[in-house]
């Protein structure tokens, strides 16, 4: 016999008498459309179940394995999925409004038109997941990894995406980009970290072309040094030869196009000179 319990009030929700395991009972539950509202799930094998449709609103799945699980329309507001191991899985429609998936792996994952507004996606895997037509408004995505996810009609309005990996993604809103863009046009004043702690002020000419990713480094083409402070000569840390001396101009090896690669071709800075000291 397999019980399903409430994770408050350790209530059975669900009882299986023929049930082989968690992942039959769940099937057996959801089949039955019995309501598993807050259902205790933590740790469960649920590796391939088919649970279209369930209500499993308010359920603790952390740590749960639902690698290729079927969730096509599932009602998983507010649960928490942190952790959870959701590779591949069908969340096609599903309503994830305000769920945790915090460090979850969503990797390939078909998350076409679910609801994923006000959801905590902080770390989470989405790598070549399928995000078209979702709502991912008011999300956290901080440092969530979504490279080659696509990301076609989806919207974004108001989602944090800071320090998110977008590299390769398709169809990237021109909204995401806007909300992540902070290197203003025209002339700026950067700062830079050298090697030894050496703090670099630059001007970045109005016509040298700048860019960011999600976080707050920056990049240009070509800077004037201002300032060398801590030294008479700044060393760059990245390949320890390039010098940055008061007075000269200096220009990357190789510009890159494509700002959702941060560390790519380019003088790496920053907007406050807190930011570069703390680097």
């Amino acid at each position: 016999m397999i019980e399903i319990l409430h994770q408050y009030t350790n209530a059975v929700l669900y009882k299986s008498e023929t049930a082989s395991s968690v992942s039959h009972a769940v099937s057996e539950a959801v089949k039955s459309d019995a309501n598993l509202r807050s259902a205790y799930l933590r740790s469960a094998n649920l590796s391939g179940a088919d649970l279209r449709s369930a209500n499993l609103s308010g359920a603790d799945l952390r740590s749960a394995n639902l690698r290729s699980a079927n969730l096509s329309g599932a009602d998983l507001r507010s649960a928490n999925l942190s952790g959870a191991y959701l590779r591949s899985a069908d969340l096609s429609g599903a309503y994830l409004r305000s769920a945790n998936l915090r460090s979850a792996n969503l990797r390939s994952a078909d998350l076409r038109s679910a609801d994923l507004s006000g959801a905590d996606l902080g770390g989470a895997d989405l790598s070549g997941a399928d995000l078209r037509s979702a709502d991912l408004s008011g999300a956290d995505l901080r440092s969530a990894y979504l490279r080659s996810a696509n990301l076609s009609g989806a919207d974004l309005r108001s989602a944090n995406l800071s320090g998110a990996y977008l590299r390769s993604a398709k169809e990237i809103p021109a909204i995401a980009a806007a909300q992540t863009t902070i290197a203003p046009e025209g002339e700026l004043i950067g700062w830079k970290k050298c090697c030894g702690g050496v703090i670099v002020k630059l001007r970045i000419p109005a016509d040298s072309k700048r860019s960011n990713s999600t976080g707050r480094k920056c990049r240009a083409e070509f800077v004037d040094v201002i300032e060398v402070s801590g030294s008479g000569i700044g060393i760059s840390m990245r390949d320890c030869e390039t010098k940055y001396i008061a007075g000269t101009r200096v220009t990357c090896d190789a510009w890159c196009e494509d700002r959702w690669q941060e560390c790519a071709g380019g003088i790496h800075f920053f907007i406050t000179r807190e930011e570069a000291e703390d680097y």
